[in-house]
């Protein structure tokens, strides 16, 4: 797998005004582009071959990324005139990876979860990185048992909003706006996602007191 997606269609609406005139994975943490953090983090563990996409204010991430050269990436972009949701917007951008799994890493967090390590099993659909539940989201979104994610079940983890996935996931998928999770659901339930807990750093930036905690954290690091 040399292949990523970093989802950045977004608009941003709980970050304003500071979303006014910029795409969320622009707003600045510790001195650079939020962004900027999953494209150096993907190209260390070897996944060069880039894939964005955006909507809201697009042009100012391709003007602020261009090709990736300058961090040893090949950054393409999957422009969006609609936001397609995560899972329109995977399958829009599906003809611009090569067929094989991917990895796919949401552009409005920060972790220093190493990408390298992460592995989509023989078989499986897809795999996800569960985290603590953080205040904002008490009751988590799925159970993980012996390396497996269910709906149903305890304990419950957080999404983590970094996963592999396989194609195959998004067969029988139509063009539009369609959310990831049924899809996922639907997997799960046939027994086809495994999934793990990340215990370590994760910030979920969706809001500007996250975000500023974010900062404060990376500056005193």
């Amino acid at each position: 797998m040399k292949q990523a997606m970093i989802l950045a269609a977004g608009r941003g609406e709980r970050m304003r005004p500071l979303t006014d005139h910029l795409p969320k994975p622009l707003l600045r943490a510790g001195g650079k582009p939020l962004i900027l953090y999953h494209i150096e983090r993907l190209v260390a563990a070897g996944l060069c071959e880039i894939v964005i996409n955006h909507a809201h204010f697009g042009h100012c991430l391709e003007a602020a990324l261009g090709d990736g050269s300058r961090w040893g990436a090949r950054i393409r972009y999957s422009p969006e005139a609609e936001a397609l949701e995560t899972g329109g917007g995977i399958f829009q951008a599906l003809p611009l990876l090569d067929g094989g799994p991917f990895l796919v890493v949401n552009g409005d967090i920060w972790t220093d979860l190493e990408f390298a390590r992460l592995r989509l099993a023989d078989g499986r659909l897809a795999h996800l990185v569960v985290v603590d539940n953080p205040p904002h989201h008490p009751e988590g979104d799925f159970a993980l048992a012996r390396g497996r994610l269910s709906v149903r079940g305890i304990p419950r983890f957080t999404f983590g909003g970094v996963g592999i996935y396989h194609p195959e996931l998004f067969r029988g998928c139509s063009a539009g706006a369609f959310p990831l999770g049924p899809l996922l659901r639907a997997a799960m339930a046939r027994g086809l996602v495994s999934g793990e807990h990340y215990p370590g750093r994760w910030f979920d930036i969706g809001t500007p007191e996250r975000l500023q905690a974010l900062d404060r954290m990376l500056e005193d690091r």
